[in-house]
């Protein structure tokens, strides 16, 4: 498996746990991109607290973050997961999700022959360039584990073949199964913060395909963010993309100016799913609002393109980076008319089980034809013919 970030680490956890455990697999991980920088928060270490061994260590990342710098980290990753990939002769490759690492990685994989398991496939996210970088993960992959109906049809629609595609729902809904939620007083001790009446987390990434300035975006949020009372704020730090540190430094300045205010490079799983469980709502343009916070149930306000495309709950409310609808939205979620709404409200994702389905089909698989595999024009799916 290759591993290039916090937020796809922890959907992939459980899956390595069960991989890990089963006396007839073997684990081998690699790790790359933002796990292994500093600014970051080196949270490859987080990998090795959970027990897994990592194998490989590929550092492409720069101390700037241009696109040029981008298109360099992923050159980058594809030469050294090249190069990992052939040291240490894996049988099948399972990648998570859409980052260019990941790219990097299939591109990779495919040159080497080696058949590819992705997760995730099919979903769209209109306002990053990782959308572009996930259907094309697809069409260099020969298993697809998705976490909807409307992603199955989705990737067939890509042309490949149904009894390759088996829908499984999301990881992040399965992880939170076996999270045990931290008790509100712990969690406060172990974040070193003060909870008030109202408690947010906010995760605000660059939207690599808007023309906007990311910074120019955050800082309209951070205006809003400040006419909230008596509400206490978490940050969690953006992914390595284009414009991500200029994030980071906004971040800490707002951070060191309000006493309500905190920010943490990475929460780890089980902290991180104990604040959306005792937290009123995320802020900002995760993917984990739209796929984690629907299951505990609580608001999730999204801002901007990064998401457009994917599976929504009710609990989901969507606003441009205009601060007159974020100001609106954070009102909204405190009224009794969401709170009934959110009562209401069903993850889409699924209830769980996705690890587990997909570790079976990876036992059971037959490895020998798994490369060769045919466009499947949809007439003729639509017809039967697959």
């Amino acid at each position: 498996m290759v591993t290039g970030g916090r937020a796809e680490y922890g959907l992939m956890k459980k899956l390595m746990g069960l991989i890990n455990e089963d006396e007839n697999l073997i684990l081998s991980t690699i790790v790359t991109g933002s796990h292994l920088s500093k600014d970051f928060g080196f949270t490859f270490q987080e990998i090795e607290r959970d027990g897994f061994t990592i194998n490989r260590e590929i550092e492409i990342l720069d101390t700037s973050d241009t696109k040029t710098d981008t298109a360099r980290a992923m050159s980058k990753a594809l030469l050294g997961i090249s190069e990992a990939l052939a040291a240490e002769e894996p049988d099948i490759l399972v990648l998570v999700g859409d980052r260019y690492e990941i790219f990097a990685a299939a591109i990779a994989a495919h040159i080497l022959k080696l058949p590819i398991a992705h997760v995730h496939g099919g979903e769209i996210t209109a306002g990053a360039q990782d959308d572009a970088f996930r259907h094309s993960i697809t069409k260099l992959s020969q298993l697809h584990f998705v976490a909807a109906e409307e992603y199955r049809r989705r990737v067939i629609q890509l042309g490949e073949s149904n009894d390759r595609i088996f829908m499984v729902g999301g990881l992040g809904v399965d992880s939170i199964e076996d999270i045990g939620i931290i008790p509100r007083e712990e969690l406060e001790n172990l974040l070193g913060a003060q909870f008030r009446s109202r408690n947010l987390l906010v995760t605000f990434h660059p939207s690599t395909l808007e023309k906007e300035d990311p910074g120019n975006q955050f800082e309209i949020l951070l205006k809003c963010l400040t006419k909230l009372n008596d509400t206490t704020l978490v940050f969690t730090l953006p992914t390595a993309d284009s414009g991500s540190l200029k994030l980071i430094s906004m971040v800490k300045d707002f951070v060191a100016e309000k006493p309500n205010a905190y920010w943490f490079e990475s929460l780890g799983q089980s902290i991180y799913y104990s604040c959306l469980a005792h937290f009123d709502g995320v802020v900002g343009n995760s993917s984990s609002g739209l796929l984690e916070m629907p299951s505990f149930k609580k608001a999730t306000i999204n801002i901007g393109n990064r998401q457009k495309g994917r599976l929504r709950s009710t609990s989901v409310i969507d606003v441009s980076c205009v601060e007159e609808e974020i100001t609106e939205a954070l009102f909204r979620i405190e009224s009794s008319e969401f709170k009934t709404i959110l009562e209401k409200s069903i993850n889409p994702y699924g209830s769980g089980g996705a690890s587990s389905a997909i570790l079976d089909v990876l036992k059971n698989v037959k490895l020998d034809r798994l490369m060769e595999k045919n466009f499947v024009d949809l007439d003729l799916f639509e017809k039967g013919i697959t």
